[in-house]
């Protein structure tokens, strides 16, 4: 087996990924896992729609979430998870959720390929 590159000293990752035995699993990998526990920001700021009506506040309760929450709110950390805005998920989030392209429409790898590049100029 050759010689790897080896395991990323910090993972940063959104709500969608928060889950004990993986942060777990992590950590014990020596991995510090950064993963938000939920929003944070109310509203996006390039969103033009009116917010949606305010949910009630979920309760954290499990005790890496709360650790995690902790964690979060320093500020060597803040500015770590702020790079999160550095790579291309916005311009995906955007395409699909501001711009509504949730699929293609047209078929054939010619046709998908004009239509991609149609939203991409947009």
């Amino acid at each position: 087996m050759g010689a790897t590159i080896g395991l990323p000293k910090t993972v940063l990752a959104d709500a969608g990924f928060a889950s004990g035995p993986a942060v777990a699993d992590l950590q014990a990998q020596g991995v510090e896992p950064l993963v938000a526990i939920g929003r944070t920001q109310p509203h996006r700021p390039y969103d033009f729609r009116a917010p949606p009506p305010q949910k009630t506040q979920r309760r954290i309760s499990e005790p890496w979430r709360l650790a995690m929450k902790v964690r979060l709110e320093t500020e060597d950390t803040k500015t770590l998870y702020k790079k999160r805005k550095q790579t291309v998920e916005p311009v995906f989030g955007i395409i699909k959720s501001a711009m509504g392209f949730l699929r293609f429409h047209l078929r054939g790898i010619a046709n998908v390929a004009s239509e991609w590049t149609l939203i991409a100029l947009a």
